[in-house]
């Protein structure tokens, strides 16, 4: 049986304000500190969470469960008759946005010995849903032919966190498609200059 409302919305009030300490103080997040940023009592977190190791493998379960909820989205999207680029944009943009509380929280769940194991059939989801988004951009002409999941998990390695500002943020994701994408470079010369000039 489901949690009811007010339960469900105290757990995900929990598990946002648990990724903004956790992003800010890293492992040392005390449980105190996240009840009072969630607004709810000790007792309700520890009700949902009793230890920080619970609550720190849920904020992880939670995240990789968003994003496959987000990639499968932009899937039903596509099929529907979007444009696989627009959406593999904005998975990509919806990734940096949280990339600072995401790194933070597999920081402090390594340093606690949570491997996330429990989360591969989800990366797996995301991954095939990853493999659908490229293969209807290929078929667009909007990916170069030879660009792959694997190729995009390796840039998403490098992602910025928010300890570089929005700003630059939104730049490495301007230069990352770039280098995926046939037109960004249509119109130029190997030498970077426009086209005619």
């Amino acid at each position: 049986m489901g949690l009811r409302a007010d339960a469900a919305r105290n757990r995900a009030r929990i598990l946002e304000a648990a990724r903004a300490q956790i992003a800010r103080y890293g492992p040392r997040a005390g449980m105190d500190e996240i009840a009072e940023a969630a607004g709810v009592a000790v007792g309700t977190l520890y009700r949902h969470f009793p230890t920080k190791a619970d609550l720190i493998s849920a904020a992880l379960t939670d995240r990789t469960t968003r994003v496959v909820d987000s990639v499968e989205a932009a899937v039903d999207r596509v099929h529907a008759g979007g444009r696989a680029l627009e959406e593999i944009t904005a998975v990509f943009t919806e990734l940096v946005d949280v990339s600072g509380e995401d790194r933070a929280v597999k920081s402090a769940a390594a340093a606690l010995g949570i491997n996330g194991d429990d989360q591969a059939q989800q990366r797996k989801r995301a991954r095939a849903g990853l493999d659908r988004l490229i293969a209807a951009a290929h078929e667009d002409g909007d990916l170069h032919p030879d660009v792959t999941s694997a190729d995009i998990a390796l840039l998403l390695t490098t992602m910025p966190g928010h300890e570089i500002d929005a700003r630059a943020r939104s730049r490495w994701l301007e230069l990352m498609l770039r280098g995926l994408t046939p037109a960004y470079r249509r119109d130029r010369d190997p030498a970077g200059r426009n086209a005619g000039e």
